[in-house]
């Protein structure tokens, strides 16, 4: 049925997602308001409408706050913890079998194909991918879906016989509007949100082997 699977990067594969939040709130913290969290995961798998420092600095209401301080603040946190950072539990056990089962490889992301290859490398992951389609080759992102229509193209298959696995609701939305079939494996961020109505869900990849996934998505 399936003859290739693309994934999504940020959030499924490695999680910087919920390290951008971690970080983020720890800003919040230090001038004493909220994170607006409910608010800013609403933008995870797309680009931004408003940067954090937006948010910020519409919180603070009565001082501006210096951006490039924080900026690198920020960034410096990021590096030291994006460095040990593991690929999500499962991942390397799917792309294997994947590679095992004969099916073509993808990657549809929303970041930058520097930002992705980057930390793909660094996993060790990046021989698994065939293509990797990324913000640098498309007018919208996701939810939009124009990245994986390209990947499919890339990919030499029709979008019914390609598997997609997603972590945020906007991924998804994209996943489904290029018609392909879906597969949500949230994290501990995207966990909270409203997603559209997927194929399968699961909580991590380690809950069900891909051969597994795969007789349960053929009987449904």
């Amino acid at each position: 049925m399936y003859k290739a699977v693309i994934f999504d990067f940020d959030g499924l594969i490695l999680d910087t997602e919920t390290l951008h939040v971690e970080i983020f709130q720890e800003m919040f913290n230090d001038h004493k308001i909220e994170f607006p969290y409910s608010e800013w995961i609403q933008n995870i798998g797309t680009k931004n409408k408003l940067s954090i420092f937006d948010l910020l600095d519409r919180e603070l209401k009565t001082e501006k706050v210096d951006r490039e301080i924080w900026k690198h603040q920020n960034q410096q946190k990021f590096n030291e913890r994006v460095s040990v950072l593991q690929a999500r539990p499962g991942i390397i056990e799917y792309l294997e079998a994947a590679k095992k089962s004969g099916l073509r490889i993808g990657l549809a992301s929303s970041s930058t194909y520097k930002w992705v290859t980057t930390h793909l490398k660094t996993l060790n992951l990046i021989d698994y991918f065939e293509t990797i389609r990324t913000s640098d080759d498309v007018e919208f992102v996701k939810p939009h879906p124009a990245l994986y229509k390209m990947a499919v193209e890339d990919l030499g298959v029709s979008p019914s016989e390609c598997l997609a696995f997603e972590d945020s609701a906007n991924g998804a939305t994209a996943a489904l509007e290029a018609g392909l079939t879906c597969v949500i494996v949230p994290n501990s961020t995207t966990l909270h949100l409203e997603f559209p109505k997927v194929n399968h869900r699961l909580n991590s990849m380690n809950d069900l082997p891909f051969s597994k996934l795969l007789y349960r998505l053929k009987i449904n």
